[in-house]
């Protein structure tokens, strides 16, 4: 009876969204990337975002120090950047072993508001400000963002702000 019961909650579990994204960060000089699967649009507005991150990865104090990250959509065939941001430590193997510590490197990057990093070879890209981190009791925190700005078919888009960040605290 258990075996059906587990089936039926992995089934209904994947009826929720789930992806491939890229998420960003860039502070004093650093930049760091995470691969992560779990990404909502948080608001009807659509300018608020939640992403759900491993904790202790490389790109917390990056977050943390410049109150920015941004999420690229990744495309499914793009092996390069699932390769490079594979690691837990955000650097693949065989750049740590080079002393690389940056995966960004000969591949081509650009900021928009927050100074995140994007990559142009990703369609879309949404630059955050950092509104909440909420610390899970598990491996998982949450990181909710304010679009800032959009990245989508080669273009910039601000984004116009509905309410200060202040009022909705």
């Amino acid at each position: 009876m258990e075996d059906q019961s587990d089936h039926l909650v992995n089934e209904a579990f994947g009826l929720l969204p789930e992806g491939s994204y890229l998420m960003t960060a860039g502070h004093g000089g650093h930049r760091c990337g995470l691969l992560v699967s779990s990404v909502q649009r948080c608001s009807d507005g659509g300018q608020l975002i939640c992403v759900a991150a491993k904790k202790g990865h490389k790109i917390d104090p990056l977050i943390r120090d410049s109150r920015a990250f941004a999420i690229g959509i990744l495309d499914p065939g793009d092996k390069l950047i699932q390769r490079r941001f594979a690691s837990t430590d955000s650097a693949p193997v065989e750049h740590r072993i080079l002393g690389v510590d940056d995966p960004f490197d000969a591949i081509e990057t650009r900021t928009l508001s927050t100074g995140s990093p994007i990559l142009p070879r990703c369609r879309t890209w949404f630059d955050c400000e950092v509104l909440r981190r909420v610390d899970l009791e598990s491996d998982t925190e949450l990181f909710v963002g304010m679009v800032v700005a959009v990245w989508h078919a080669d273009e910039e888009i601000k984004v116009q702000r509905i309410a200060d960040p202040e009022e909705l605290d």
